[in-house]
């Protein structure tokens, strides 16, 4: 995940912007998150079956956050949701 993000091989999805949007938290912060955060659940998803990953991390101010994501069919980070801790 990490290196997806430092490549910008990421999708935010349209859900995870609007709780970005709620929590002011912007991309930057969702990226720190991921780079300084530790994986703590992987979870199997009822409808696609793919493995995806609860994370926590810390925004750019410090802020703990908690990010919901998986690995998209197409090789790419897929962000499903972030919110503040």
């Amino acid at each position: 995940m990490r290196e997806k993000v430092r490549a910008s091989e990421y999708i935010v999805s349209a859900h995870a912007d609007e709780r970005m949007d709620g929590d002011d938290l912007a991309i930057y912060d969702v990226e720190c998150a991921i780079l300084s955060g530790e994986i703590q659940e992987r979870q199997r998803d009822r409808e696609t079956k793919e493995w995806k990953y609860r994370l926590q991390g810390a925004s750019a101010d410090g802020a703990p956050v908690e990010v919901i994501a998986k690995i998209s069919p197409r090789g790419k980070l897929f962000i499903v949701t972030v919110y503040r801790l």
